[in-house]
């Protein structure tokens, strides 16, 4: 089925394999069942179990159905992706993909008949046939799946699960790859945005997953009902470029007083800290290539934000039609209600402020790319795989940047599989898909016994993870360092003559990176990553542009202050949430440049490693790091001040910046135009 899954995950993630009824529990399938193994969460433990789940609690499940010949289509997938190959460029239609790929009408009636069968409500087939949708009590899901679905406490939460493998009729083998929706691990998934220590409020201990109200999955979505979130403001001083203001009075570091933190990068300070400058003079801004950005949920006031924060800083807002929003055509689900806050398990204002630092990021790098943006109805993995899928199948873009992950892989392996075949499906259309590689440096400090852990999605072979750096961005635009971004925190001592603990301080966040243990090693970073690193399989990240709050992007949003009005205020933000849609600019320039999309991009990307189209990441910073202040309260200094240094070395975590590839930075970070020009050969594909 797939050339990079590890050999422990081949026969539970092989599409069209189902267990033996005797592997089902007892009382839970008939000698006409078959178990669909690799369809549990790994975090539904016995010893976690709180008991049985609500009954009557509403849930959409959706079966996914194997592609027809999928080793045939990675196989295809690689060849139009591979500089080398005589078939590079040459991407299939979705009509074509559909004809080649797609589960056939008869399998897709097979799922639909069961499911309708077991008293479930059946959905709209998206036209590649990936999945059919299906929405049902718990109860009813039991019975069609044959499981008991419980409550698991995992990370503050109270999660449902099934108990043990769900299983289908003997009839379905070979026709579903995967289920989603009967466990709740997709709403571990959150957006990688870092304003300060805790940018988002932590979920209520053990609060259980329901849904706003029982009917939202037949109400049509007009816009959302949340308000614009909590303000944050930046606390001064701060520097308008890179070490502008000195922080004196405050504890020198290694004999040398720290510079202010920057109140945040602008658009044109990215555009000549990352060369580009010159490209957009030409002309090469973009024009002609669309950018899709998929999230959960969708900001009421992004367009109005968009165009108001480019006009303050030098470029033009969005043309009519150069912004679009796809939305769902039904409610979001799990999201804000101000009378029950614990339903909002995802988080949904926290994700507006992520779609605004996307949509205004990739603006700022490419300003005459389409963008459009596409909304999961929730954080849920079935949603978020519905916009990508929407994305994907319509060919809505050639680029879509991706801002969102869990924590490590600790994902059912089914849905690997489901994830990757939409990774697969992209490529064959020449469509490039990128992800933020993640927050947390090596996830020792998430994972339960503190071994290092990569994220997913970001570690699938088939898409190009972004890595994060710590830009230092001078008086006159330029460069005047970058590396890899792993902070420490240390505060400033009562008496103010010390930090507390001293330089490097505690670990506070970075740049995700690492080795998979899911994915095998793929063909492009064979002779590029180390081997004494990835062992065989899957490293990440595989480029890396700014990512670090500490040196991130000023981005203007609609805000609730507390008086509670709602207001246009910009703040800086950070995270591998900026450096995606960075690099997703800088694509679309090379996608201009070539006169065709690059599409699946890690070929070409690996092939410019070690040369001056890509600036390796490997020296540490000039100044130990930078003096931060923030409101205790997020507004104003009514509640005080904190005073924190930031410390800007990569030497906390198991991951680390080296020459080469590392697993911080990836090859390195795009070399302005020498990158856009030479991203892959520029001649146009016959048929193209």
């Amino acid at each position: 089925m797939h050339p990079y899954l590890t050999r422990a995950l081949l026969a539970s993630a092989a599409a069209a394999v189902l267990t033996p009824a005797a592997a089902v529990s007892a009382g839970a399938a008939t000698p006409a069942r078959r178990a669909l193994p690799g369809s549990r969460p790994g975090w539904a433990a016995p010893s976690r179990d709180r008991g049985a789940a609500d009954q009557t609690r509403q849930v959409q499940v959706r079966l996914y159905l194997p592609l027809r010949d999928a080793a045939d289509a990675q196989a295809l997938a690689r060849a139009v992706s591979d500089p080398g190959s005589a078939s590079y460029g040459q991407y299939l239609t979705p009509v074509a993909f559909r004809q080649r790929y797609a589960p056939s009408d008869a399998d897709v009636a097979a799922v639909r008949h069961f499911l309708a069968g077991a008293g479930l409500q059946v959905g709209d087939v998206p036209a590649n046939h990936s999945n059919v949708p299906a929405t049902g009590t718990v109860a009813q899901v039991e019975r069609a799946f044959g499981v008991d679905v419980h409550r698991y406490a995992f990370r503050g939460r109270l999660l449902n699960a099934p108990t043990a493998a769900p299983s289908l009729p003997a009839s379905l083998q070979g026709k579903v790859v995967a289920i989603t929706g009967i466990d709740d691990s997709g709403v571990l998934i959150h957006p990688g945005t870092r304003q300060g220590d805790d940018p988002a409020p932590a979920p209520r201990p053990d609060a259980p997953l329901t849904r706003p109200s029982p009917t939202g999955d037949a109400t049509d979505q007009k816009a959302s009902p949340a308000p614009p979130p909590p303000a944050f403001i930046n606390a001064p001083p701060c520097s308008a470029y890179f070490g502008e203001k000195a922080a004196t009075g405050t504890p020198p570091v290694a004999g040398t007083t720290q510079p202010y933190a920057p109140c945040g990068y602008t658009p044109g300070q990215f555009q000549g800290a990352y060369g580009i400058g010159p490209a957009l003079q030409q002309g090469i801004d973009g024009s002609g290539v669309t950018v899709a950005i998929t999230d959960a949920y969708a900001a009421p006031t992004i367009l109005q934000d968009a165009n108001r924060y480019a006009s303050a800083h030098g470029q033009q807002p969005f043309a009519a039609g150069q912004f679009t929003q796809v939305l769902p055509r039904k409610k979001f689900r799990y999201g804000y209600d101000a009378r029950h806050p614990e339903k909002d398990v995802c988080g949904e204002q926290g994700w507006y402020g992520e779609e605004t630092l996307d949509v205004e990021a990739v603006h700022a790098i490419a300003p005459g790319a389409k963008v459009v943006y596409v909304a999961g109805r929730s954080c849920g993995d079935g949603d978020l795989l519905d916009a990508l899928n929407a994305v994907v199948d319509n060919r809505l873009a050639t680029i879509v940047t991706n801002s969102w992950g869990d924590v490590g892989e600790d994902v059912p392996p089914d849905e690997l599989v489901a994830y990757d075949q939409t990774f697969v499906q992209a490529a064959l259309e020449g469509i490039g898909v990128f992800f933020s590689s993640g927050d947390d440096g090596d996830d020792s400090i998430d994972t339960a016994d503190g071994s290092p852990a990569v994220d997913f999605p970001s570690t699938d072979p088939w898409v190009t993870a972004v890595g994060g750096t710590s830009l230092g961005v001078g008086a006159a635009d330029g460069n005047l360092f970058e590396t890899g971004w792993s902070t420490g925190r240390s505060a400033l001592s009562d008496d103010g003559t010390a930090w507390d603990p001293p330089a490097p301080g505690d670990f506070l966040y970075g740049a995700g990176g690492g080795v998979s243990t899911v994915f095998g090693e793929p063909f492009y970073q064979r002779g590029v990553v180390p081997d004494a690193i990835a062992g065989g399989h899957r490293a990440t990240p595989d480029i890396a542009m700014d990512g670090d709050p500490n040196t991130g992007m000023l981005v203007g949003e609609t805000q609730t202050f507390p008086d509670g009005s709602a207001r246009y205020a910009e703040y800086r933000i950070g995270g591998t949430s900026l450096a995606s849609p960075l690099y997703a600019g800088i694509e679309a320039l090379a996608d201009q440049a070539a006169g065709r999309p690059h599409g699946f991009a890690n070929p070409a990307i690996y092939a410019l490693s070690g040369t001056p189209s890509v600036r390796d990441i490997s020296a540490k910073p000039p100044v130990a790091g930078v003096v931060r202040n923030d409101y205790v309260n997020g507004v104003d200094a009514a509640d005080g001040v904190s005073t924190t240094l930031r410390y800007l070395d990569d030497e906390l975590g198991s991951i680390h910046i080296a020459p080469g590839w590392d697993t911080i930075t990836g090859v390195g970070a795009p070399n302005g135009v020498d990158y856009v020009t030479h991203l892959g050969p520029s001649r146009t594909p016959a048929g193209q």
